[in-house]
């Protein structure tokens, strides 16, 4: 365990380049995975990787956003920042696994979504809003697990999940640290103060109800020793899944929206 770490500490080690990412998580605990590419519109956007596999013999649909893990790739994947393109081939894939019953695992590793004005132009908020609005009513178990960052919608638009795990070094925000202290202090400067203020830590939004399970990581970090935290992924994973399974299509979307709404509220902890 990694307790006497500062939250400025945790957000460097959850944007550390040798952080095990979605890529290494679909080859380390996935079999047969088939790549689907293309949102069916405009492009392919890498940041967001998926497909179809089989977990422990199951078949289900998984995807995730992905950063790269040196300067090439993070070009090639936009450094992990999705554009629309992203999040409406993960809506695809999502809506295919609603189709023919497969349960949903995704990987959230992004500082957001892509700022930039042409995202925007071909409708970056509204493939955000699409995905939060699906994802809501799936009738199929969703787990989702934040691996490292997790900021701003663009995380959330793969987030709306039944089981929302969490990397003990990860973070989980409205924004980035420095995002924060730019808007609140007019200094990106600090970040390291914001990262008190803003309850990002796993152990922060266990207990504000936010996430599910926290997930060990091998001390100093998940880059440090990858197979550990792999295999930690792996049995949270599975235990949350068979749970999942057990619950009717009929009562999954339902309890899924009511999670969701409860919320910041004073009875999130019990569900009420």
């Amino acid at each position: 365990m990694n307790d006497h770490l500062t939250p400025a500490q945790r957000v460097a080690i959850a944007r550390h380049e040798g952080r095990p990412g979605v890529a290494d998580y679909i080859e380390g605990l996935f079999t047969d995975f088939f790549e689907l590419r293309g949102d069916r519109q405009c492009r392919e956007d890498a940041s967001v990787l998926g497909g179809i596999a089989l977990y422990h013999g199951r078949p289900v649909t998984v995807l995730g956003t992905r950063k790269g893990k040196n300067l090439e790739e993070n070009l090639q994947y936009n450094f992990g920042m999705p554009g629309p393109e992203g999040y409406r081939k993960a809506l695809r894939l999502m809506e295919q696994a609603e189709k023919f019953g497969r349960p949903i695992i995704t990987f959230i590793d992004t500082p957001g979504a892509y700022p930039g004005l042409e995202a925007e132009a071909r409708g970056q908020g509204e493939a955000i809003a699409r995905n939060l609005f699906t994802m809501s009513r799936l009738t199929v178990p969703i787990v989702a697990v934040v691996t490292g960052e997790g900021n701003s919608g663009g995380a959330l638009a793969l987030g709306v999940a039944d089981t929302v795990l969490m990397l003990e070094n990860a973070v989980y925000s409205v924004l980035s640290p420095e995002g924060f202290a730019s808007i609140l202090w007019k200094d990106a400067g600090r970040s390291g103060e914001a990262c008190d203020l803003m309850k990002l830590t796993a152990e922060d939004l266990l207990s504000q109800g936010v996430v599910d399970a926290v997930v060990p990581e091998p001390e100093g970090g998940a880059h440090l020793d990858p197979a550990a935290a792999l295999a930690a992924v792996d049995k949270a994973l599975e235990k949350a899944l068979n749970a999942l399974l057990k619950v009717s299509d009929l009562s999954i979307a339902g309890q899924r929206y009511k999670k969701f709404r409860a919320m910041g509220g004073s009875g999130y902890a019990d569900g009420t």
